[in-house]
C-alpha cells in the first residue's frame, strides 16, 4: 500500500499475533487497534468506525469449534451491516472459515501468514469497505431525491378542472400495469405525467427509461431499443443491451411515438405482443416485463385514419389515454405555475423576491403561450436572472409581442359574433392554418374551435 489508508480493529487471544499484526500493519494504514478480549468490541466500535476487523475464529472459551468467531461475527454484522471482516484461521480450519464466509465474512487469513499475501488482502477489504460506503450514501441520495420527487406530483401543478382531471386519471391508472398514452402539444409536460405515473406504481423502486423516439435514426432503431450483440454490425464491438431489456421490471417512456414510420411501428408491435426482444445480429429472444407508456404532440388518430399509423399498434398503448390541456385553457393556473417557478429560480440563484404584482400576472394572462408551461419556466428563469431588485415588473417578462392576446383587431362591426368571427379568422391566418396554435391563442380546446368554424362556415 502506497500511503497511510485505512482503520483496522485486530481481534485474537494471543498476544503475539496481535503484536506482529501492529508492527507490519502501522506502516501501511492509518489506525490500527488491537484487543484480546472479544467482549469490548462493542465498546470499541461505538467509538471508532473502522474499514476492516480482524478476528480471531477460536478464542481460549471455544479453542476449536469456532463457534465464539461465528457469534462475534454475527454481533459485528449487528453493530454494522457494512462491516468488513476478515477471519484469522490455523491452515486446518479452512472448512470452518469458508462457513465463516457464507455467515457474513468477508475473506480469511491463514496463520502463519505472509506478509504481502496478508497486505494484499487487507487492501482489497479496505477497497471493499469504501465501495460499501459509496453505495450506501447513493442509495441515501437516490432516497432523498425521491421523496423529493414523491411530493404530489412535483411540478406538474394546478388548480385548474382540466387538471384536476389529469390529476384524478393518474391516481386511478398508476397502481396498475396498464399502457398509457399521453396526448399534448410541446412544453405540456407529458414526461412528468409519466414520471408520476411511475413513482406512484408498484414499479415506482424499479428503474424508469425515458426514450425520445424522435431523436433515434431508423437505422438504429432496432439497436437502440432491442440490443445488439457482438458483430452484428460494424461498430458493435460489444454485446449491448437495448432500452427494452434495461427498462424491464420497471417503466419505460416511449416520447414522440407519433414520430415512428411505418416500418419501426411494426417492429415495435411484434415487441409489445410477444413480450420478448432479440438483438440484432441474435436469434434468441429474451423475455421483457416492462409498463409502457408513450407520448406524442401529433394527431395520432388522425394519421390512423390517413393510414399512417397503425391501428392496432394504437390500441396497444394506449389502454388508458390521457390528455393534456395547453396552457392556454387552463389560465387559472398560470399565477400558481408563475410563483412556483419564481420561488425555484430565486433559491437557484440565490435571490429574494416578493410576490408578483397583479401587473405582473395580468401581463401573463395577456400572453397566449404557444410553447405552453415550459416557455412560461423558461420566462419565469429569464426574469430571475434579469431583475434588478426584489419585487419583478411586467417589464422583466420578455413576451413576444407577436403572441400577445390584445392584437390590434380592425373592427367593421359591434357584433360579438361578427367580431369574433373576425378574431377567429385573423388567428388562423397569422397561424398559417394550423388549429392547434391558433387555439391555444384564442384560449380555446381544439373541439371548441371546431365548432366555431363551423358556426361562421370557416
Amino acid at each position: 500500500m502506497m500511503s497511510k489508508v485505512g482503520k483496522i480493529l485486530a481481534i485474537d487471544d494471543n498476544e503475539d499475533i496481535l503484536f506482529s499484526l501492529k508492527l507490519l500493519l502501522k506502516q501501511h494504514v492509518e489506525l490500527i487497534h488491537t484487543e484480546s478480549d472479544p467482549e469490548l468490541i462493542p465498546k470499541l466500535m461505538k467509538q471508532e468506525t473502522y474499514d476492516v476487523i480482524l478476528l480471531d475464529m477460536n478464542f481460549t472459551k471455544d479453542a476449536i469449534s469456532g463457534q465464539e468467531g461465528y457469534h462475534w461475527l454475527n454481533r459485528i454484522i449487528e453493530l454494522d451491516p457494512r462491516a468488513v471482516v476478515l477471519f484469522i484461521t490455523a491452515y486446518g480450519d479452512v472448512e470452518k472459515s469458508v462457513k465463516a464466509i457464507k455467515a457474513g465474512a468477508t475473506d480469511f487469513i491463514l496463520k502463519p501468514w505472509q506478509n504481502e499475501k496478508l497486505m494484499a488482502t487487507i487492501s482489497s477489504a479496505i477497497k471493499l469497505r469504501k465501495s460499501k460506503e459509496e453505495v450506501t450514501q447513493l442509495k441515501t441520495k437516490q432516497k432523498e431525491l425521491n421523496a423529493v420527487l414523491d411530493q404530489p406530483f412535483n411540478d406538474f401543478i394546478g388548480v385548474s378542472p382540466e387538471m384536476q382531471t389529469v390529476f384524478s386519471t393518474i391516481q386511478k391508472v398508476a397502481v396498475t400495469d396498464a399502457n398509457v398514452l399521453i396526448l399534448g402539444e410541446n412544453g405540456t409536460g407529458k414526461e412528468l405525467v409519466a414520471r408520476a405515473l411511475h413513482r406512484n406504481s408498484a414499479r415506482k423502486d424499479e428503474v424508469f427509461i425515458s426514450v425520445d423516439l424522435g431523436s433515434i435514426n431508423e437505422n438504429l432503431f432496432e439497436s437502440e431499443l432491442f440490443g445488439h450483440v457482438k458483430g452484428a454490425f460494424t461498430d458493435a464491438r460489444t454485446d449491448r443491451p437495448g432500452r427494452f431489456e434495461i427498462a424491464s421490471g420497471g417503466t419505460l417512456f416511449l416520447d414522440e411515438i407519433g414520430n415512428l414510420s411505418l416500418p419501426m411501428q411494426a417492429k415495435l408491435l411484434t415487441v409489445l405482443e410477444r413480450r420478448e426482444v432479440i438483438r440484432v445480429g441474435s436469434n434468441k429472444p429474451i423475455p421483457i416485463d416492462i409498463r409502457l407508456i408513450c407520448a406524442t404532440n401529433m394527431p395520432i388518430l388522425q394519421m390512423v385514419a390517413e393510414e399512417n399509423y397503425r391501428q392496432d399498434l394504437l390500441y396497444r398503448i394506449n389502454t388508458v389515454e390521457i390528455s393534456l390541456p395547453s396552457l392556454g385553457e387552463r389560465y387559472e393556473d398560470i399565477p400558481l405555475l408563475a410563483e412556483h417557478f419564481l420561488r425555484i429560480y430565486a433559491k437557484k440563484y440565490k435571490k429574494s423576491f416578493g410576490p408578483l404584482s397583479k401587473a405582473c400576472i395580468n401581463k401573463l394572462y395577456d400572453y397566449s403561450w404557444p410553447g405552453n408551461v415550459r416557455e412560461l419556466q423558461h420566462l419565469m428563469e429569464r426574469a430571475v436572472i434579469m431583475a434588478d431588485d426584489n419585487n419583478l415588473q411586467p417589464s422583466d417578462f420578455q413576451i413576444n409581442p407577436g403572441h400577445s392576446q390584445q392584437g390590434d383587431v380592425e373592427l367593421d362591426s359591434y357584433n360579438l359574433e361578427e367580431v369574433e368571427k373576425n378574431i377567429i379568422q385573423k388567428v388562423l391566418k397569422t397561424n398559417q392554418g394550423n388549429i392547434s396554435k391558433a387555439a391555444g391563442e384564442l384560449g380555446l380546446t381544439r373541439t371548441s374551435l371546431y365548432r366555431r368554424l363551423e358556426k361562421y362556415g370557416l
